[in-house]
């Protein structure tokens, strides 16, 4: 599943983000999402969250387990 719709995400679920710096380098990072910060129900380079780290990127892809 990918992270482009604000409905498919919801706090607690563990996701794969990619963050501002590691955008060239296409680096995910696994985190829990704390909050979502993208307000449109959509984004074509994925919503926008903050993990439970303090790490904030955007959704790539949702882990399932």
């Amino acid at each position: 599943m990918n992270g482009n719709t604000r409905t498919s995400l919801k706090p607690g679920m563990t996701v794969l983000v990619v963050q501002k710096q590691d955008q060239r380098t296409g680096k995910l990072t696994k985190g829990i999402i704390k909050d979502i910060l993208t307000k449109s129900p959509n984004h074509p380079h994925g919503i926008k969250v903050r993990l439970q780290s303090g790490e904030v990127g955007r959704v790539k892809e949702i882990v399932l387990e």
